[in-house]
């Protein structure tokens, strides 16, 4: 995950050997913004689920985990959606993207360009 961007992260799919679960359609960051917890994945059964990051895999394209049980229910994710931040947050307030190292920590904030402002 050296050097990737969170908007590319959300492109992929969130996939147990190959079988599709759902997408992530969020990151959520520690409250101060350094470092990525883990993804609001949206599943094939329309609810929301928490995967933390040190259960997912996110190389070659996808998010790949080990067990469908590494999603957690919505109260999980709501848990810490409450208690962090997302990267959809950081988009509306002051970011254009984050780039994250290879550990989850986020080695760089991309800045809005002029003209990128938050539409309301």
């Amino acid at each position: 995950m050296r050097g990737v961007r969170g908007q590319e992260l959300l492109r992929r799919p969130v996939r147990v050997r190959g079988i599709q679960l759902g997408r992530a359609v969020d990151l959520i960051l520690d409250p101060g913004g350094e470092r990525v917890l883990g993804f609001d994945v949206l599943c094939g059964d329309g609810a929301h689920r928490f995967l933390p990051i040190a259960a997912a895999d996110a190389g070659g394209g996808e998010i790949s985990v080990r067990s469908s049980l590494t999603l957690l229910d919505p109260a999980q994710l709501a848990f810490y959606r409450e208690r962090g931040t997302t990267l959809t947050a950081l988009r509306e307030e002051e970011l254009d993207d984050v780039v994250l190292d290879g550990d989850g920590a986020v080695a760089e904030r991309v800045p809005k360009r002029d003209g990128d402002a938050a539409v309301a």
